[in-house]
């Protein structure tokens, strides 16, 4: 097998994610012919088929299914060896891969990027934005370093640091603004938006107005907290977002903020990376400063409401 390379599994491997030859010759920043060329001369060597191919689909065969399973644990380990030379460095350099959920992204994401960018400058950062079960598999499988989620994640493997606790607030039509705050059982006989399946904003919303998975088939679901606001400014009904999502979602739309009486509905936000990840020490530093850039950003928030209100 000597003629087996490094190269040829991520190829594997990214045609088993994407199960599109077209995709994962994107993926892999090459062309498509040149990726089926190496796939095919892999399966020569091995002298066993490891796809299945069709019009629409590419599946893994019996075969490919172990030998897939196989070089990903090879792949992990050889990831593994270049996070440990760079845990070895006196400072962050090199690739560092940040997965972020939807619902802190679009808001801390451009202070986050900027204060890493200022303060190590050979980093060189990654981010990926996607649901909270994706971005578990993708730590466990190796593809980001650490992520930043809404906690408990609850994943023996994974290590969480909170980094802050954040309300939420309750956004109505501008003409509701008078009216009084609704308690839990006011707020299950409104029509409430959410976010869709798979949010865990979604799972924190509902467990707050403690409403069954059945009565969530009565509610209207939206793919992102601006789409959910603007359907309130267009008075369909009434959601929940984020404390750190305000100033940018409700400039544009006809709605009006309230904050509820306590104890308020929140989240915890934090970090999770492997326990066995060799750049501990690294994303301890990293967390700190995100914890730092989210100050920074609520900071910013209060003082523009101060200045919007000295205006009025």
């Amino acid at each position: 097998m000597k003629n087996l390379t490094l190269r040829q599994l991520r190829y594997v491997e990214a045609l088993v994610r994407h199960s599109h030859f077209g995709r994962a010759a994107e993926a892999c920043s090459i062309s498509q012919p040149a990726l089926s060329m190496q796939i095919k001369e892999l399966e020569e060597t091995l002298g066993l088929a490891l796809f299945e191919r069709s019009a629409r689909q590419v599946r893994l065969t019996g075969f490919g299914s172990e030998f897939a399973l196989r070089a990903r644990e090879i792949l992990r380990s050889i990831d593994a060896l270049g996070e440990l030379a760079q845990a070895w460095q006196d400072r962050l350099v090199g690739p560092l891969r940040i997965g972020v959920i939807p619902t802190v992204a679009p808001y801390l994401l451009p202070t986050i990027v900027g204060n890493l960018a200022r303060l190590h400058e050979g980093l060189d950062i990654h981010v990926r934005e996607t649901l909270t079960p994706r971005l578990i598999q993708e730590l466990i499988d190796g593809r980001l370093d650490t992520a930043i989620v809404a906690l408990p994640v609850s994943e023996p493997s994974f290590t969480e640091v909170a980094l802050f606790t954040e309300s939420f607030v309750l956004v109505r039509p501008s003409e509701d603004a008078g009216k009084p705050v609704p308690d839990r059982d006011s707020l299950r006989e409104m029509r409430l938006l959410l976010l869709e399946e798979g949010h865990c904003f979604r799972d924190q919303a509902l467990a707050f107005c403690n409403l069954s998975s059945v009565r969530t088939r009565e509610l209207l679901d939206g793919s992102s907290l601006s789409t959910l606001v603007q359907m309130v400014g267009a008075g369909i009904g009434v959601t929940l977002i984020p404390e750190m999502a305000v100033a940018m979602e409700t400039r544009s739309a006809p709605v009006s903020i309230t904050r509820f009486a306590d104890p308020q509905p929140s989240r915890t936000i934090g970090m999770i990376w492997r326990k066995t990840s060799p750049l501990l020490l690294q994303l301890l530093e990293i967390s700190e400063i995100v914890r730092q850039s989210a100050d920074l950003f609520r900071l910013r928030q209060e003082q523009a409401q101060l200045a919007t209100k000295a205006s009025q």
